[in-house]
């Protein structure tokens, strides 16, 4: 096997895995920016879906201050969980090939967005429906660049094959 080559997809599980990692890296950078820039304070949103998702599934978190701080902890990981996954399902979509940039990006960046808003729509956390044109651009900006940081990351790793 040379390099490059893969058995069963690992190679391209790897690769989206670490273009997932890239991405989700920008994903935070581009939110903590627009929080900054504009004086926003953070989103509730990811803690919600969790404690949302606990009482679904009856997963006790603790006394409250216990349960607050693992709401705190795992609405992250779940995030991260979410741009791990989208980049990996695009790595074996595309098995392996160069995708042009633009067209990765827009495709990576809506499906992180569509991955992440829709259990929270499920859930009722939000509703996109009512969101204002800001709400929109919050969400819009961190995931086009999640999208472009995997999308080139992608193309690089996989222009080595």
């Amino acid at each position: 096997m040379t390099r490059g080559q893969t058995t069963g997809g690992r190679t391209h599980v790897v690769d989206g895995i670490v273009a997932g990692a890239v991405g989700t890296l920008a994903i935070d950078a581009a939110t903590y920016l627009d929080m900054t820039v504009r004086a926003r304070p953070p989103s509730s949103t990811s803690q919600q879906s969790v404690a949302k998702l606990a009482e679904v599934t009856e997963l006790d978190l603790g006394p409250e201050q216990q349960a607050s701080n693992r709401r705190s902890g795992l609405g992250p990981l779940l995030g991260y969980g979410i741009g791990l996954t989208t980049s990996v399902a695009f790595a074996l979509l595309t098995k392996g090939r160069r995708v042009p940039l633009p067209v990765a990006a827009v495709l990576l960046g809506a499906a992180a967005m569509v991955a992440a808003n829709t259990p929270l729509t499920a859930l009722g956390v939000t509703n996109p429906r009512r969101w204002s044109r800001n709400d929109w651009l919050s969400d819009i900006g961190p995931h086009l660049a999640y999208g472009l940081a995997s999308a080139a990351t992608w193309n690089r790793l996989s222009s080595r094959r």
